[in-house]
Order: C-alpha cells, then sequence, then structure tokens
C-alpha cells in the first residue's frame, strides 16, 4: 500500500523552471482588511504562542482545512438535495447538533488558516511550501462555504433561491479566488480580499443563530415598502455576490498601476491574460451545461454539480498558484477540457448517460486533482528536504553537508578525470 502511495504521488509536474523559481521565491501579500488588522492578528499573534514548536505549520493548514470539509460531509450526509431546511412537505430537517459542529469547524478552520503562516515564521519554517500548500487548500475552500450555507436556507420556493442561482454564487466565489492569484502573476503582489475574512466571520454566526433559534428563523421576508418584500435567502445571495466581486474593481487597478510604475512583471496584453483561457473554458462549459441539460440536472443533482465545479477550478487555481509563485509562464490548456466537453456533448445526444456521466467527471477530476496536489507537494518536500507534517529534514542536516562535499568533490575532480583520459588517448 505504501509502495502504490508513493507511485501515485511520484508523478514530476514541476518542471526544472518550477524548481528554480521556488528556489527564488520571496512572499509579497498585502492585507488592508480592518477586521483582520485590528482583531483577528492579535487574537492569532497571542493564541499561536500557545502552540508547541513541533507542532508543524503544514499540519495545521491541513487540520484547517479537514475541519471545513467535515462541514461538506456532515451536510451532504443530512442534506443531499438541498432540500432539509426548505420547510416544505416531506422534508426531514438537519439535526440541530449538526448547525453547532459547521459552527465551530468553520471558526477552527478560519483559526488555524490564520496562525499557520505565524507558526512557521514563529519556528523558522516559512517557504513557498508552506505558501502553496496553504492557497492550494483555500482554492477548495471556495466551493466549501457558499455550498454549505445553502443548507441553511434550502431550496424554498418562497424563501430562498433555486439552486441555479445559487451555482452562480459558487463561480463568483471561484472567480474572485481565481483572479486575485491572476492579479499577483501580473504583479508579484497577493493583495488579500476583504471577503474572505467577512465570509468566515458571517458563515460562523449564521450557522450559531441557525444552531439556536432554528432554520425557521430564516424563513421571513424584509418589507421594501411600494417595492414589495425581499426575501431573506435573496438577501444572502446578493451579499455573497458583492463580497465576492467588490475586489474587483481594485484588482484592476493594481494591475494597471503595476504596468504604470513599471512595478510588475511587464508581460505583454496575451502573456498577461494567459491564465484565464483554462478558467473561461471550464466557466462556459459548467454554466453552459445545466442550461441546456436535458433532465435539468441542475435541479436533480445540484450538489454534484457545485462540487464538480469547484474541484476542476481548484485545480484550475493550483497550476496557476504553481506559475505565479515560481514567477514561469502559466499554461493555457487543461488536459482535462476535452473529457469535459465530450462529456456534456454525450450528455446532450444520450440524455440516459448524463448523470453517470456527471459523477463519472467527478470522480476523475476528484481523484486526479488530489494526485496532482500530493505530487506536487511531495516533489516540493523532496527539493526542500522537508517531511510536509513535521517540523523533521528528511534526510539530517550532517547527511546533506556530506552529501554536498561529496558532489562537489566530484565536480572539481570531473575536469581532471578528463583531462587524464585525454592524455591515455594520445599516447594509446
Amino acid at each position: 500500500m505504501q509502495k502504490l502511495f508513493r507511485r501515485l504521488t511520484d508523478t514530476q509536474y514541476l518542471t526544472q523552471a518550477h524548481i528554480n523559481g521556488f528556489d527564488n521565491y520571496k512572499y509579497s501579500a498585502i492585507d488592508t482588511s480592518p477586521l483582520s488588522q485590528y482583531v483577528m492578528h492579535p487574537f492569532w499573534n497571542w493564541l499561536v504562542k500557545f502552540f508547541p514548536r513541533w507542532f508543524a505549520p503544514n499540519l495545521m493548514t491541513f487540520l484547517g482545512f479537514l475541519f471545513g470539509a467535515m462541514n461538506l460531509v456532515l451536510l451532504s450526509y443530512y442534506d443531499w438535495n438541498f432540500e432539509a431546511s426548505s420547510g416544505e412537505e416531506g422534508s426531514t430537517p438537519i439535526p440541530s447538533w449538526v448547525w453547532l459542529c459547521t459552527a465551530v469547524n468553520i471558526f477552527l478552520a478560519y483559526t488555524l488558516d490564520g496562525i499557520d503562516g505565524k507558526q512557521a515564521r514563529r519556528i523558522g519554517l516559512s517557504g513557498p511550501l508552506g505558501e502553496l500548500f496553504d492557497h492550494g487548500l483555500d482554492s477548495y475552500t471556495a466551493m466549501l462555504i457558499p455550498t454549505c450555507l445553502y443548507s441553511i436556507f434550502g431550496r424554498s420556493r418562497v424563501y430562498s433561491v433555486r439552486p441555479m442561482r445559487m451555482y452562480y454564487v459558487c463561480l463568483t466565489v471561484y472567480f474572485n479566488f481565481f483572479v486575485s492569484h491572476w492579479e499577483k502573476y501580473n504583479t508579484g503582489i497577493l493583495y488579500l480580499p476583504w471577503g474572505y475574512d467577512l465570509s468566515m466571520w458571517g458563515s460562523t454566526a449564521m450557522y450559531l443563530v441557525t444552531w439556536w433559534m432554528g432554520f425557521e428563523r430564516w424563513k421571513f421576508e424584509l418589507p421594501l415598502g411600494s417595492y414589495g418584500t425581499l426575501p431573506l435567502g435573496n438577501v444572502m445571495e446578493a451579499v455573497l455576490h458583492v463580497s465576492a466581486m467588490a475586489n474587483l474593481p481594485l484588482v484592476i487597478i493594481n494591475v494597471y498601476n503595476s504596468y504604470a510604475h513599471r512595478t510588475g512583471r511587464m508581460l505583454s496584453f496575451w502573456e498577461a491574460i494567459r491564465p484565464m483561457w483554462p478558467f473561461l473554458t471550464f466557466f462556459v462549459i459548467l454554466l453552459v451545461w445545466p442550461y441546456v441539460s436535458p433532465n435539468d440536472i441542475m435541479e436533480k443533482d445540484p450538489r454534484a454539480l457545485f462540487m464538480l465545479s469547484g474541484t476542476i477550478f481548484s485545480n484550475v487555481s493550483c497550476r496557476l498558484i504553481v506559475s505565479q509563485m515560481s514567477v514561469t509562464r502559466c499554461e493555457a490548456w487543461h488536459w482535462q477540457t476535452p473529457m469535459f466537453a465530450m462529456s456534456f456533448l454525450v450528455s446532450l445526444w444520450l440524455p440516459l448517460l448524463e448523470r453517470p456521466l456527471l459523477y463519472m467527471l467527478l470522480i476523475v477530476t476528484t481523484l486526479s486533482h488530489w494526485q496532482y496536489g500530493a505530487s506536487v507537494v511531495n516533489q516540493m518536500c523532496e527539493h526542500f528536504n522537508r517531511v510536509c507534517f513535521t517540523v523533521h529534514k528528511r534526510v539530517p542536516q550532517e547527511e546533506m553537508l556530506s552529501k554536498g562535499k561529496t558532489l562537489l568533490a566530484e565536480e572539481i575532480g570531473q575536469p581532471e578525470k578528463q583531462q587524464h583520459e585525454e592524455l591515455l588517448k594520445k599516447k594509446d
């Protein structure tokens, strides 16, 4: 089993250019969120001191992600089709303890994500491996947050929105995450969006309210005078859209300024937008599919589509993150594009196969994404002589120095050996 795992994670996705870029990488980010600056960072600076120095930062990152993923597992089990909180006849409500669990989990995920970098700097282990691991898992979290929040309101016909409209919210969140890293790809600086802190605090509060008062507490409409009423589910939809897209004007301004002041990479227009092509390709396929679905797949199985879209966009984002951190040219084509396009077209031709094809894509995309992530992290660990979830080196420092001296001696002695061989050849 261990040999199989090693073989699966031994794929060399990173080129030598990537490795060289990571060797020269320096972290550059700007966080202007008042909530983050004046509330969370002081709290995280205080909290991280209670963690022992042997607690690996990457372990914090991974545990934080698992807490968020646990929410998806719980809510998928109790509310696969987003009907449990709809209030409609025949629906079974989600147990109240689940909402308390989700509130605790999302806050723990947020906290661990906030202190992992501080722990790394505290024990002298900060570097490109930790940042790549952190942002890679964050790209997956972009799907977890809106998908889990939808279970609070459900697909109520009166007080919430239909799955297709929540799907738009998910796509908006993916775009916001992707465009933030596209911004760094061009400017060299990661400008952290305000929406993340607000979404984590808002999610925690909403889960706690749902646990304390029940999902029925959200089933009301806001009076708008002569304009009628507005269901609270629609308010949530608008808030998520605005919080996700509010970052876009700043992205445009920051990229423009990097060209105007010549502080960025100064790429040509086509090179600058090169990372957008795989994102836009999947965006179009996954947006058109539910629209023209012969079986109305979005109404029948929305969660599968949410998870599929989140997974493939996470993979596309991870590949962009690798390129922007290593300052290398980003891919303009994703190898799974033909598979998605063919599945979409076959589902139109043979409607009976639409749902099996959807689940086939979900399984293949998920497994290939996990394999990609594990292989990249393994390759990074091997290069930087790290064990991902501990603070130890793969090879002891003394042994590394000994190997380095041996290789250096071999390199120095190589020219002399070649000269000696040439003299022997001349004598012969």
